[in-house]
């Protein structure tokens, strides 16, 4: 006796149906879709995003920190991309998550002070714009005030924190010194509640990106991320560079994968990463908490341990883990940097690094040390602002005509102006010495210069830029019965140009820089074709034949165990389904029919194909049923294929 797998619409049981689209034969586009992330080598133009779309991706997030975009898209279509050129990578968009399982830490970063804290005096962090990447901050709470904020989660409102990581955390970093519950270790710091982690403490790496991108864009000076994951990210170690180089300081979590014999190197991302103060934690004891993570990348140590702060709802209460030591060193950036706002982000992270306290453990347990509120802010005070000046100047093309929109740099820096109607540019708080600066505008040759800036001085230096010259793209789109395709688009890789083409099959592409290019040609219903490595250097023409796709008709062979039954007897159906050069079908959908003698519906029900096409059910012939020729139909159904209908016969005496 066969096994019975279910019961289908009284009558009709489906039974042994072993089915799975990748243990099949899968059809083109039939792939689920998957979050990725895809990194490319240049800023991707229109042409990279037709391609993705047209490959059947949904796209999520296109950055502008990062030359990435985050998409949904199938493992197929990824391979797909990955013929593009311009594509460095194709990542998944990883998991991220807060750092929390397992107010002594103000007093104790405060050093001798204790609760005195004279340090406060010379600095409380104002004017610091401090993001807290996190599950969002609590607007509402009255030890906290929230300036403003993102959701990158769903795009809602950024003042709700349905979780309560992040409100904790932002309480340690500025809690008001308002004689209610708490107080942070900056508390008139200017706190923004970048909400990157769902209510359920978990998020992407896109969202997370999103939320740096967020803070570059918004003039933030620090980043506190108390959140993390043990995936090694391209696109995570990019934005983080990315915003370091922008001048911000951020500082994550180490993690809490540490063991209790401090042995190994577990710390986490992004705190790994070089541009990111990695922070550990520490207990009441001076000693570091069993489960902090370890490791070379750990920089600075801070109280960890049953740390008191702020929670949703006016409430407090205690949390454990790095996460609670990170807002820490994040505070105490923000109080020297408001002490001595000439200063920038490496020597902010220099004087942390120079004031922490050696608590005796290996370095890879607590970096330099434990940060030290008092000694930073201290030496922050004594420290003189880099000597400066400026430089001026005009960018003109060689007919001495400005260039409006001429982007003006300082290498080796976050420095930069652009020009204004005139071509002037005006670059402030430059390095005294030899700077290395760069003119560049759409459409023009770049040109870099050695200007020798002087302390308190304007030096002039005015730009003269090349124009880069542009051709043209043409030529035709047909089938390979070489009849003209309306409607084929075609686009160039790296850049935003694209052309349509008309009824004749004709496309024309002007102002295409000299260069080496991938050029595609696409339509719907046909296979698209690129022609690799165009070399333009002159007016170009490059011709598409494009293959039209066929669709195959899937073939149903319907099959029973016997040609003849009695009343109260099974019918044994087997359904195979084919393709037209015979190989078994897996993953398509199977709906069958039994019809009366009298062509009435006896009975319907369904069923999905093995990876061997096949499909078995069974029908019951009751007590009472009529007696004659029966009737059985298949129709079976699968994305990319032309639906395809069997039949047999049995009779029933």
């Amino acid at each position: 006796m066969r096994k019975i797998v279910a019961i289908l619409m009284a009558m009709l049981m489906v039974m042994s149906v072993t089915v799975a689209l990748a243990g099949g034969v899968a059809a083109k586009g039939t792939e689920p879709k998957v979050p990725v992330i895809i990194g490319f080598k240049d800023t991707p133009g229109q042409a990279d995003k037709d391609m993705i779309r047209g490959l059947g991706g949904d796209i999520k997030y296109e950055y502008h920190l990062i030359p990435a975009i985050a998409v949904s898209m199938s493992p197929q279509a990824c391979d797909a991309m990955m013929k593009n050129k311009n594509v460095a990578y194709i990542e998944p968009d990883g998991e991220v998550h807060a750092l929390q399982t397992i107010p002594w830490g103000i007093d104790r970063v405060f050093g001798d002070e204790k609760y005195s804290f004279s340090t406060w005096d010379s600095s409380r962090g104002s004017d610091v714009a401090v993001a807290v990447l996190d599950t969002g901050i609590d607007e509402y709470h009255e030890d906290l005030t929230v300036l403003n904020g993102t959701n990158t989660i769903d795009g809602t409102h950024w003042g709700a924190d349905g979780h309560g990581h992040g409100t904790h955390v932002a309480g340690t970093v500025a809690a008001l010194d308002n004689t209610v519950g708490v107080v942070g270790v900056a508390p008139d710091v200017g706190l923004y509640a970048v909400k990157v982690l769902a209510d359920s403490g978990s998020g992407t790496v896109s969202s997370v990106v999103a939320g740096i991108e967020w803070s570059v864009d918004n003039n933030m000076q620090i980043i506190s991320m108390s959140l993390g994951t043990s995936t090694d990210y391209q696109t995570l170690r990019d934005a983080v560079d990315a915003a370091y180089g922008e001048g911000l300081l951020l500082v994550a979590a180490a993690g809490n994968d540490g063991n209790p014999a401090g042995r190994g190197d577990n710390v986490g991302y992004p705190a790994k990463y070089e541009s990111v103060i990695a922070v550990a934690a520490t207990d009441q004891n001076d000693n570091r908490a069993s489960w902090s993570s370890t490791g070379p990348a750990v920089e600075l140590a801070a109280p960890g341990v049953s740390i008191n702060s702020t929670l949703p709802g006016d409430k407090y209460g205690t949390k454990s883990g790095t996460s609670m030591a990170c807002p820490h060193v994040t505070g105490v950036a923000a109080l020297v940097w408001a002490v001595n706002p000439g200063l920038n982000n490496t020597d902010v992270r220099g004087i942390l690094q120079q004031t922490a306290e050696d608590l005796g453990l290996p370095a890879t347990h607590q970096g330099y040390g434990l940060v030290r509120a008092d000694a930073a802010v201290a030496m922050a005070e004594g420290t003189e602002p880099p000597a400066t000046g400026s430089i001026n100047g005009t960018v003109t093309d060689t007919d001495e005509t400005a260039i409006e929109g001429a982007t003006v740099v300082v290498e080796g820096t976050t420095l930069s102006a652009t020009t204004g109607a005139e071509g002037y540019y005006l670059l402030e708080n430059v390095p005294v010495g030899d700077q290395e600066v760069t003119a560049s505008a759409n459409g023009y040759y770049s040109n870099t210069t050695t200007v020798t800036v002087i302390k308190d001085d304007t030096v002039t230096q005015d730009f003269t830029l090349e124009a880069i010259p542009t051709y043209t793209v043409s030529g035709t789109v047909t089938d390979t019965k070489d009849t003209a395709l309306e409607g084929a688009i075609v686009t160039i890789a790296g850049t935003e140009l694209s052309a349509t083409t008309e009824g004749d099959g004709s496309y024309s592409i002007s102002e295409v820089k000299d260069g080496t290019y991938d050029i595609t040609a696409s339509k719907e219903g046909y296979s698209s074709q690129t022609n690799k490595t165009v070399t333009v250097n002159e007016d170009t023409v490059v011709n598409f034949a494009l293959e039209e796709i066929t669709v195959t008709t899937l073939n149903v062979k319907v099959t029973t165990d016997k040609e003849q039954y009695s009343r109260n007897s099974w019918v044994y159906i087997t359904v195979t389904v084919t393709d037209t050069e015979d190989q078994a079908v897996g993953g398509a959908s199977v709906g069958l029919t039994v019809y009366y003698p009298d062509e009435s519906v006896a009975a319907t029900g369904s069923g999905t194909t093995n990876s061997n096409g096949i499909v078995e059910l069974r029908y019951r012939v009751m007590p009472k049923a009529p007696t004659g020729d029966y009737k059985v139909v298949a129709t079976a159904d699968l994305e990319g294929y032309e639906t395809g209908t069997g039949e047999t016969m049995f009779k029933v005496v």
